[in-house]
C-alpha cells in the first residue's frame, strides 16, 4: 500500500533481506494523500540492519529449480528510499536518528548529531543571524543557501518533520536552531509583524494598508512559499483588499512587498 507513513519493529531480526523488505513497504510516495515520508519505529533495534549487504549466499550448487535454488535469479534489490531532499528518519526506543548517507551508505545519524551537523553548514553559509535573515528574503540566495545544506547531507525539511514543528516555518525552524532566535509560529509570527509595525502600516494610505495585512495573512497560511506565490495576487483576500492596484498606492509594490517580507522576518 502506497499510503503507508509508519513501519514498526516488534520483532528481533537478522536478515538484512527481510528488513528491506519491510521498509520498502513504507518508501513508496503516494501523491494522492500527500504522503511524500514515512517514520520507523523501531524497538528491537532492527535499524543497525541499514548499510549491510543483503544479497544471500546461494543454498547449494545445484537446486530443484536451477543452479542457484531458486530459479537461478538472483533476489530483487530492496526498493530504493524515496523521501523528502532524499532523507527517510527512523525513531526507536533508543532515541531518533535520521537516516543518511555516511561513507556513500545509509546509516540512521543520532538526531543530536544533526542537530549538530545542520547548525555549523548554516553557520558556515550565514555567521550570523543577520547575514541568514538577508539571504532567506532574496529567494535565489535562499534556494542557493538550501541546496548547499542539502547537498551536505542535510534536510531542513526533515528537521522540522523530526521536531514537531510543521506548524512553523523553516525560518524559525533553522534561526532557532543556529542562532538560538525564539522560534515562532507562522500564525504568530503574523501577529507580530502587525504588532510590531503598526506604525510603519498605519502611515500608508489606508488601501496599502488592507493590502499588506492581506499578503501578511498568506504566510500565516503558507509560510514563505506564501508570501511569494506568484499568484499571491488572485488570492481573494488580497483581491478584496484592493490587491496590486491598492498596494501601488503606497510605493513600486515589489519595493513594498520585500520591505513586508524583511520587517515580516525582523518580528
Amino acid at each position: 500500500m502506497p499510503g503507508v507513513r509508519n513501519i514498526a519493529f516488534f520483532r528481533y531480526m537478522k536478515s538484512p533481506i527481510s528488513f528491506y523488505q519491510m521498509i520498502g513497504r513504507g518508501t513508496r510516495i503516494d501523491e494522492p494523500t500527500g504522503k511524500l515520508m514515512f517514520t520507523v519505529y523501531d524497538d528491537t533495534g532492527a535499524t543497525r540492519l541499514f548499510g549491510l549487504p543483503f544479497v544471500s549466499d546461494p543454498k547449494g550448487p545445484e537446486g530443484p529449480a536451477g543452479p542457484r535454488g531458486d530459479g537461478g535469479l538472483p533476489p530483487p534489490p530492496p526498493i530504493p528510499p524515496v523521501i523528502v531532499d532524499g532523507f527517510e528518519v527512523a525513531v526507536n526506543n533508543l532515541g531518533q536518528f535520521i537516516v543518511g548517507s555516511v561513507g556513500g551508505q545509509a546509516m540512521p545519524i543520532a538526531i543530536d548529531d544533526y542537530r549538530a551537523g545542520l547548525s555549523k553548514q548554516l553557520i558556515d553559509e550565514c555567521p550570523t543571524l543577520e547575514d541568514f535573515r538577508a539571504r532567506w528574503v532574496n529567494p535565489p540566495e535562499r534556494e542557493e543557501m538550501i541546496a548547499l545544506i542539502v547537498g551536505a547531507g542535510y534536510s531542513p525539511s526533515v528537521l522540522r518533520m523530526v521536531e514537531q514543528m510543521n506548524d512553523y516555518d523553516l525560518y524559525d525552524v533553522l534561526a532557532d536552531l543556529a542562532y538560538g532566535l525564539a522560534p515562532r509560529t507562522r500564525e504568530s509570527r503574523t501577529l507580530a509583524f502587525r504588532y510590531k509595525h503598526a506604525s510603519w502600516l498605519a502611515a500608508m494610505p489606508a488601501p496599502a494598508t488592507r493590502a499588506i495585512e492581506a499578503i501578511a495573512d498568506q504566510f500565516a497560511i503558507a509560510g514563505t512559499e506564501g508570501l511569494e506565490n506568484p499568484h499571491i495576487w488572485r488570492t481573494p483576500e488580497v483581491v478584496a483588499a484592493g490587491g496590486l492596484r491598492a498596494l501601488a498606492e503606497a510605493g513600486e509594490p515589489r519595493t513594498i512587498l520585500r520591505e513586508t517580507k524583511e520587517r515580516m522576518f525582523a518580528a
